[in-house]
């Protein structure tokens, strides 16, 4: 049988995270041995770190390394820039290397405490879009030190990765919520043993499986918890599967974020950050409208606690979106990897469609940091760069995996489905972002106040969503729902005239 021992791994990258994997793998000695450091630069190579050879100009020395048995490589240079990680990739796939493993974003290693157990197959995701911002973790996570940190959604792409990260900001606890039983354990799981290999510091982690939806049960475990922030990323998000289940939609994301709020306003939690998306500005899908109502409800919240630095009851709310991430469950990414190991086509909704895209480990760091900076009453944008075709990634991924797009590999343009559009916005017509003094964080200013009374709308949704023994026939009412909230958003009005009279899909 072989043994992990018998393994012969090269690290690429003899900086600090390099050196740290190695010794981590020379103590435990039961992963393999480390032939060499490849790296490319002139002061390190030549020498020897510990006893392990650094070869380089990486190029130059692949070429020998594929008359040899190299077994595996672990790039280890979290600060490289996404071009230089395609170069690399590409020359360690011609090379032969049988596995290829990458160490997490500059923003997930501190101060050099670089682990093992962080690696993972190298994917598409780490070679497309800009190279992400290094965020100084341990600075920005100082205000959770010592903090009940509740993040809701916990079990879900954004939320599992804000509790990887918030491993190393030393709360004295962290609460997983969630209602998906099996998600939650899997992230209990990891985090136990991330913790158990040295990864961030020994908090408390409490698993808790409950429904936003539940607001007698809200109530009761953010009294028991005493929590001091919240990060709220828990939502339906699907945009299709919600145009089908519209009440669903609404019951969820609105209603369920209202029971969280008027919870954390009772049992006074100091902070709460809300998680929205570049779907919710000027909505055209039932998903946008609950993500823009919700943060309506998250602003109204730090009215009523007094708009400022802090509120008067020293509790803060704020919003903080963006956009898509790459590789998040539901995304394309997941589908396009999916039907390229099928053979194709690789499906794609129309040719010119774009989206603005972010690592997740990229956009959770930006979501702590702004989560510490951030004052009551604030909408924060997290900077996305420059939107990406789809048809481009569609091509770049058919490549990572080997193939010629077209030639190998089919594009197919299925249109666009309901509640999507071409080009999605980071902020409305009545928005303006401006420059708070942070990389890539911005601040929405609103240039005129929301239009329609939120709570006269709220109570006009709320009988289709909970049974109301008073209004039993509108109970799942799905067309009524759509019709009030047609009525109350304009954006959603303008996309179903246009769709009924044969429009634009944009």
């Amino acid at each position: 049988m072989t043994t992990f021992k018998a393994r012969r791994l090269y690290i690429i990258g003899a900086g600090f995270a390099g050196q740290t994997l190695a010794h981590e793998i020379k103590t435990k000695a039961i992963f393999g041995e480390v032939v060499a450091f490849l790296d490319d630069d002139p002061e390190k190579i030549g020498r020897k770190i510990d006893g392990i050879p650094v070869l380089g100009p990486i190029r130059d020395v692949a070429r020998l390394l594929a008359m040899q048995s190299a077994d595996e490589a672990i790039i280890a240079i979290p600060s490289a820039s996404r071009e230089y990680l395609k170069d690399i990739y590409g020359i360690l796939k011609r090379v032969g290397f049988q596995r290829i493993r990458i160490l997490p974003g500059i923003s997930q290693i501190i101060e050099g405490d670089a682990h093992l157990i962080q690696t993972r197959s190298i994917d598409p995701q780490d070679l497309l879009g800009r190279t992400p911002v290094a965020v100084n973790l341990k600075q920005s996570l100082a205000y959770l030190r010592g903090k009940r940190v509740l993040v809701t959604g916990a079990g879900g792409s954004i939320g599992s990765e804000l509790c990887r990260q918030l491993l190393s900001g030393g709360a004295a606890r962290l609460y997983l919520f969630g209602h998906g039983e099996n998600s939650i354990y899997q992230i209990d799981r990891e985090l136990h043993l991330l913790q158990a290999e040295g990864v961030g510091e020994k908090a408390s982690l409490v698993p808790i499986i409950g429904d936003l939806k539940d607001r007698d049960y809200m109530d009761w475990i953010l009294g028991r918890l005493k929590a001091d922030v919240v990060f709220h990323t828990a939502a339906y998000k699907h945009v299709p599967m919600m145009e089908e289940n519209p009440v669903a939609a609404i019951e969820n994301n609105l209603f369920g974020t209202d029971n969280l709020i008027q919870a954390a306003q009772k049992h006074a939690v100091k902070r709460f950050v809300h998680i929205t998306t570049d779907k919710a500005v000027e909505p055209v899908s039932v998903y946008g409208v609950s993500k823009y109502l919700c943060e309506r409800l998250v602003l109204d919240a730090a009215a009523e606690s007094g708009a400022g630095t802090a509120g008067s009851q020293g509790l803060n709310f704020m919003v903080v979106r963006f956009g898509n991430v790459l590789g998040s469950r539901g995304s394309i990414m997941p589908l396009f990897q999916q039907q390229i190991e099928q053979g194709g086509p690789v499906t794609v909704t129309h040719p010119e469609v774009r989206r603005w895209f972010m690592t997740i480990p990229e956009a959770c760091s930006l979501v702590l940091k702004a989560g510490g900076v951030g004052e009551n009453g604030n909408l924060y944008l997290l900077d996305m760069g420059e939107p990406i075709r789809i048809r481009d990634m569609a091509e770049q991924m058919i490549r990572f995996y080997g193939f010629e797009p077209e030639e190998e590999i089919k594009i197919e343009y299925v249109g666009l489905r309901s509640g999507e559009r071409l080009d999605e916005k980071l902020w409305g017509a009545d928005e303006l972002p401006t420059d708070m003094g942070f990389d890539r964080i911005l601040k929405i200013e609103r240039k005129r106040p929301f239009e329609g009374e939120l709570n006269v709308l709220m109570d006009a949704l709320r009988p289709i969503c909970c049974f109301d023994s008073a209004h039993p026939g509108v109970y799942r009412d799905a067309e009524r729902l759509r019709t009030i909230l047609d009525e109350a958003i304009p954006s959603l009005k303008e996309k179903k005239e246009k769709k009924e009279n044969g429009g634009s899909h944009g």
